[in-house]
């Protein structure tokens, strides 16, 4: 099950969302897609989300082909510059759960963000109880905020965002938004607009880290032409979207 919303159309439901309830939002490409068929357990953090926002589109692109099916695209870093440029405010109350204290000095600069938190757990946190526990109640005190930005990676910024659902105690819009912190402060180069456009995005990310991601795209990658063959994949209609959540049974 995918949201039927492009970047503006999610722009504008985001800026509007309030803090009075939680949700989160997720962002699935390829590998995530694998994993969504693959394990049990992610399922279930999808099927909490309430976005599920189309970050391929290479994906989309095979949809294409594939099932002449035509997705919007709108990516996690997409989904972060724009909120940061045009949405949010300098007092807004923002958190931040990943990246380096230094990254989250120069995003509160280049923004102007005045009511930035941040918290940066340990390597490996996901596997220690009481480091969950941490960054759970760290989120937690700063509630309500406008928008909690997890960047920890896939499966582990799910986790969180979904153990803060079943808690009820976090209010605000959470987003699971993986390296786009890297891409907004330099740490790591985005394609060109180019290579975005054509779906090359993972062959510009590949060649720059070839050792850390040549077994995700060369190996597990091509099992997505099979998977998306066979896959049922929904396209959900984007009305009134800021106050649903999906159903427990939809396939991806």
């Amino acid at each position: 099950m995918i949201d039927d919303l492009d970047l503006s159309k999610f722009i504008s439901l985001a800026g509007r969302f309030g803090g009075d309830r939680f949700a989160y939002v997720v962002t699935p490409n390829a590998d995530h897609m694998l994993r969504y068929r693959d394990d049990a357990a992610f399922r279930e953090l999808y099927r909490s989300a309430a976005y599920v926002l189309m970050d391929s589109r290479f994906v989309a692109y095979l949809l294409l082909i594939l099932k002449r099916m035509r997705l919007p695209v709108c990516t996690g870093a997409d989904v972060t510059a724009t909120l940061l440029q045009e949405v949010i405010r300098p007092t807004d109350p923002i958190v931040l759960v990943g990246g380096t204290a230094e990254q989250a000095e120069r995003i509160a600069a280049r923004y102007g963000l005045l009511n930035l938190k941040h918290y940066d757990p340990p390597m490996g946190f996901i596997r220690d109880p009481r480091a969950v526990e941490r960054c759970l109640q760290f989120v937690e005190q700063q509630s309500p905020f406008r928008f909690c930005f997890l960047a920890v990676g896939s499966p582990q910024q799910e986790v969180i965002a979904q153990m803060l659902h079943s808690r009820g105690i976090a209010r605000g819009l959470a987003l699971c938004v993986g390296a786009s912190l890297n891409f907004l402060t330099g740490v790591e180069r985005r394609a060109p607009s180019w290579m975005q456009r054509l779906a090359l995005e993972w062959l510009y990310r590949l060649l720059r880290n070839p050792r850390r991601l040549a077994h995700r795209y060369l190996v597990r990658g091509p099992r997505i032409f099979g998977h998306l063959l066979r896959a049922q994949v929904v396209l959900r209609p984007s009305v009134s979207q800021a106050n649903l959540e999906l159903s427990p049974a939809e396939p991806v």
